[in-house]
């Protein structure tokens, strides 16, 4: 019973940082622009001009 009074707030703590870090990457955009990375993988970057 003795481990449950480190483990219940270390459980708590992880649980609370991983909350915050998704907020913090919601609130900065990180999700914004979730097709462009499905478009880039498509352009293989070769701008030549052929004529």
């Amino acid at each position: 019973m003795n481990v449950l009074v480190y483990l219940v707030p270390m459980a708590l703590a992880l649980g609370l940082s991983g909350l915050f870090a998704f907020l913090w990457s919601v609130r900065t955009g990180q999700y914004d622009d979730l097709d462009g990375a499905a478009v880039r993988i498509l352009d293989d970057g070769d701008l030549r001009d052929v004529s």
